[in-house]
């Protein structure tokens, strides 16, 4: 049975070394670098309003990770839900642990929009997100600065 637990400083070495496979598969259009995972967690844990992390357990097992942030949209006047991270380690994929996230997600944020973004190759993933009711966007997105 899945757990969806918060992530705590005690998750620290097991989401690191989950980071450091996502960010560097085809899943990720950028590689980050330990500084950067490390704030990731370290956000996580604190008190931050901004960004928070999750950890899945099966059967005890840590089977994966997620991160959100949190922001507004005013193209859609609703708070919005950014999933940043979310992994789940090759063995555990396909036993439904992303569906039951985004159920989880519905129930903890009721009328919040959600967004994630995929890369095209990433058709197992697309597949999920689709569904679980996700819909492509016709947006580039854009970026100044880190």
């Amino acid at each position: 049975m899945t757990q969806i637990l918060s992530m705590t400083k005690a998750h620290r070495e097991a989401v690191l070394s989950m980071m450091r496979v996502f960010y560097t598969s085809p899943a990720v259009a950028t590689n980050g670098s330990e500084e950067i995972f490390n704030a990731d967690i370290d956000t996580c844990v604190s008190d931050s309003p901004y960004l928070e992390g999750f950890v899945f357990s099966e059967d005890g097992v840590l089977a994966g990770y997620a991160m959100i942030a949190k922001s507004f949209s005013t193209e859609y006047g609703v708070p919005c839900i950014w999933i940043e991270d979310i992994y789940i380690t090759p063995e555990y994929r396909g036993h439904g642990i992303a569906s039951r996230f985004f159920s989880y997600l519905d129930e903890k944020f009721p009328g919040c929009l959600f967004r994630l973004e995929v890369e095209d190759e990433n058709l197992p993933a697309i597949h999920t997100y689709r569904k679980n009711g996700f819909s492509e966007w016709p947006y580039k997105e854009m970026k100044k600065g880190k």
